[in-house]
């Protein structure tokens, strides 16, 4: 019989204090204000890269963009060597961030059993190559002894695997019910078969994470393909709009005084910026919803 039958009423909860409902006024005020203060560079960075060079050194763009002005935009999306290194950040972001990805799961599935032997001994190897490294030259010169530079390798390979989101994957897998193993170990599954049924569809929250920390990082990276990449047609789109910065803040040439290339170099930076987040931007929202889905929820019952 439901409430409507009997005729009663649903049970309220307490009425908020005025103390609660204070503090519920003041929490929406700090929250709002932190939320202008992280949209204000975002906003101001758009704003600029659509503005005058005028307005712009004058300092008059805040919020909306003044002297509405496409100059470098068709600058640089008319330059065919911008679309070609787009292309190259794309595949090296995802055969990258797909490669790290799969090193860093293995490596923290097996780290995050207690009873491997020498598992102290390789938790502290990785560990160890998180305050310590070769350094700049001897890295260069292993990548060119090996015949990587001037290829994918170079950019993949060095970075394959990042400690701190192997300690965070480990972490993660030291949380999961030794149950659920045990219970596939028993139906005859094995090491691989646990890890691919079992493991990783309870694990899509800190795989989404890692997905994104690594896609983020190889997308954002500049400094590897400016060292490794020799021919242009290779370098990522970070190494191109870096050039394309330094070209329009420090040239010296006879066009340097002309107005497309005065507008260039006062809104470079803010397109750069643009061109460059845009893109994780757009993945970001479709991997978002993991992070706070409750992955475990229901996973042992009893």
């Amino acid at each position: 019989m439901t409430l409507l039958e009997t005729g009663k009423t649903r049970p309220r909860g307490p009425k908020p204090t005025r103390a609660y409902r204070a503090f519920q006024v003041f929490n929406a005020v700090v929250l709002t204000g932190v939320v202008l203060v992280t949209l204000f560079p975002f906003v101001n960075i758009v704003a600029r890269s659509f503005s005058g060079e005028q307005e712009i050194r004058s300092g008059q763009v805040t919020l909306v963009p003044r002297g509405f002005n496409l100059t470098t935009y068709e600058k640089v999306m008319t330059d065919a060597m911008f679309w070609t290194n787009y292309q190259n950040t794309v595949i090296y972001t995802v055969v990258a961030t797909a490669i790290a990805l799969v090193l860093t799961t293995c490596y923290a599935y097996v780290l995050s059993k207690r009873q491997l032997k020498g598992r102290s001994l390789l938790v502290g190897i990785a560990v160890f190559t998180m305050f310590f490294n070769g350094g700049l030259i001897p890295n260069y010169v292993l990548v060119s002894s090996l015949g990587l530079r001037n290829s994918l390798w170079a950019i993949v390979l060095p970075n394959a695997i990042n400690v701190f989101n192997l300690l965070v994957m480990k972490a993660f897998f030291e949380s999961l019910p030794t149950e659920l193993e045990e219970a596939a170990a028993v139906d005859g599954m094995g090491t691989y078969g646990t890890l691919w049924r079992i493991v990783l569809p309870l694990s899509k929250a800190v795989l989404a994470t890692m997905l994104l920390f690594y896609a983020v990082a190889f997308w954002n990276s500049w400094f590897a393909g400016f060292l490794y990449m020799d021919k242009q047609e290779l370098f990522p789109v970070t190494v191109y709009l870096r050039n394309l910065i330094a070209g329009a803040t420090g040239g010296t040439d006879n066009t340097a005084t002309s107005e497309a290339a005065l507008q260039i170099a006062a809104n470079i930076q803010a397109v750069t910026i643009v061109l460059t987040m845009l893109p994780i931007m757009l993945v970001y929202p479709f991997i978002q919803r993991f992070f706070v889905s409750g992955v475990m929820l229901g996973a042992v019952k009893g």
